[in-house]
C-alpha cells in the first residue's frame, strides 16, 4: 500500500511539471505571463528569434532539484524600439525634438543613453562609468548625433526625477521615416529583484537595453545561468547587486559599458567567459563581494581593465583562475584598492600593470611577459585553451 501510494506520488509530482511555449500556448502571449505562471519544474520555451522584450523575475522561486527554467533557444531580447516619427518635431531643418520620449527620467538613465543610427550604437563619447563627454547644445550638433537638454521648470523637489527633451540631428533632406534609428525603451534583458530562488536562465542574448543587460537585484539562492550574451547595452554586461548569489557558465560581453559589474554582498561565479569592445570597465568588482572567476578572455579596450575594490568599508574578494587580459588599445593599470584581496593562479596581464595598495597573491602568472612571483616560471594563462570561448562571428 505504502509503495504503490508513493509510486502515485512520484507519478503526480512528474506530471505536474510544464513545458511552457511562449507565443505558441494560448495562455502565455508574452514572456511575462509564461514567468507568472510558471511552477517548480516548469520549463519556459522561447523561440529562436528576436523578442522585443524583456524577462522580469520578481520573487520567484522554484524548488530544490524543481527548478523553474528559462530556455531561450538561442532568442535575442531586444531592448530597444524604432522611433515614431509622429512623436517628434522638426524645430529647424534636420533638427528633430521630442519631450516625452521616455518617463520618468533620472540622471542615471541620461548618462547610459544612447541612439541606433543605422545599427550602430551613437553614444555621444558617453559611459555609464568612466569618463564621458558633455552634452552638446542642439545647435552644436552634427547629422547623425544627439543630445538631452533639462527642463528644471517641469521637475519637482526632492524627487531626483527630470525632465527635459531629445533631439537628434540628421541631414536637412533626409526625413525621419528613412534614418533607422531606434531608441532603447526597455531597461534590461534579464531583471531580478525580490527574492529568487531555484532557477535557470540560458540560451538567450540580451541587447540594447539602456541599463544592463542582466540586472539582478534582491536576493537570489540556486539561480544558474547557462549560455548567456550582453551585446551593446547602456550599463553593465552582467551586474549582481545586494545578497544576490548565482553562477554563470558561458557568458559572452561586447559592446556593453561594463562587460561585468558585481557590488554589495554578492556571491557570484564565473566560468568560460569572454569579454570585448567594452567601454568603461571590462572587470568591475565592489564592496563586501565574493566572486571568483575561471577561465576568461578579456580583449581589452575599456577606459579601465580590472578593478577590484572594497570602496570605504567593504571586504571585497576576487579569485581569478586562468584568465587572459589581452589590452588592445593603449596601456593601462589594473588596481586591487585597499580592503581588497585578489588571488590570481594562472592568469595572464599583456600590455597593462597592476596596482596593489590591497592584498594580491600570484600564482604562476605573467603580467607583461615577467613571471608573478619572479622566478617562479610562471607559464600564465593558457591561451590556447581560451581562444575556443572567441565567438565564430567575432571582429575585433
Amino acid at each position: 500500500m505504502k509503495t504503490s501510494l508513493l509510486f502515485l506520488l512520484l507519478i503526480t509530482a512528474s506530471a505536474a511539471a510544464r513545458d511552457i511555449h511562449v507565443g505558441k500556448d494560448q495562455d502565455f502571449p508574452t514572456i511575462a505571463h509564461a514567468i507568472k505562471a510558471a511552477l517548480p519544474g516548469d520549463i519556459i520555451h522561447l523561440e529562436s528569434k528576436v523578442y522585443r522584450d524583456y524577462a522580469g523575475f520578481h520573487g520567484k522561486k522554484g524548488e530544490s532539484g524543481k527548478p523553474i527554467t528559462l530556455d531561450g533557444h538561442g532568442a535575442t531580447l531586444e531592448g530597444s524600439d524604432p522611433l515614431d516619427p509622429a512623436q517628434w518635431t522638426e524645430v529647424s531643418p534636420g533638427l528633430f525634438a521630442n519631450d516625452h520620449l521616455i518617463a520618468p527620467n533620472d540622471d542615471a538613465i541620461i548618462g547610459r543613453w544612447f541612439f541606433l543610427w543605422n545599427g550602430q550604437m551613437q553614444h555621444m563619447g558617453r559611459t555609464s562609468k568612466g569618463r564621458s563627454a558633455s552634452l552638446k547644445k542642439p545647435e552644436e550638433l552634427q547629422p547623425g548625433e544627439w543630445t538631452f537638454v533639462k527642463d528644471p521648470s517641469r521637475e519637482k523637489p526632492p524627487s531626483r526625477q527630470i525632465y527635459g527633451s531629445f533631439y537628434l540631428k540628421l541631414p536637412a533632406d533626409q526625413k525621419l521615416a528613412d534614418a533607422h534609428i531606434f531608441a532603447p525603451v526597455r531597461s534590461a534583458g534579464v531583471q531580478f529583484s525580490g527574492d529568487n530562488a531555484h532557477l535557470i536562465i540560458k540560451n538567450l542574448t540580451a541587447t540594447h537595453p539602456y541599463n544592463d543587460g542582466f540586472n539582478i537585484h534582491g536576493d537570489c539562492r540556486d539561480v544558474v545561468f547557462e549560455n548567456i550574451a550582453a551585446i551593446e547595452c547602456g550599463d553593465d554586461g552582467i551586474s549582481a547587486h545586494e545578497s544576490a548569489q548565482y553562477r554563470v557558465d558561458g557568458f559572452v560581453s561586447i559592446g556593453n559599458s561594463t562587460g561585468i559589474t558585481d557590488t554589495g554582498t554578492a556571491q557570484t561565479r564565473y566560468t568560460n567567459v569572454f569579454l570585448a569592445k567594452n567601454i568603461g570597465f571590462d572587470l568591475f568588482f565592489l564592496d563586501e563581494g565574493r566572486y571568483t572567476l575561471t577561465n576568461a578572455l578579456v580583449i581589452s579596450m575599456a577606459q579601465n581593465p580590472l578593478s577590484i575594490t572594497g570602496r570605504t568599508t567593504g571586504d571585497c574578494r576576487m579569485q581569478m583562475k586562468n584568465v587572459f587580459i589581452r589590452r588592445l588599445a593603449e596601456p593601462r593599470v589594473g588596481s586591487v584598492a585597499l580592503r581588497a584581496v585578489l588571488e590570481a593562479k594562472h592568469c595572464t596581464f599583456e600590455n597593462m600593470d597592476v596596482k596593489v595598495a590591497g592584498t594580491a597573491t600570484w600564482e604562476n602568472c605573467l603580467i607583461n611577459g615577467k613571471s608573478f612571483p619572479e622566478g617562479s616560471g610562471s607559464v600564465g594563462a593558457d591561451l590556447h585553451e581560451l581562444m575556443k570561448l572567441v565567438p565564430k562571428d567575432f571582429k575585433p
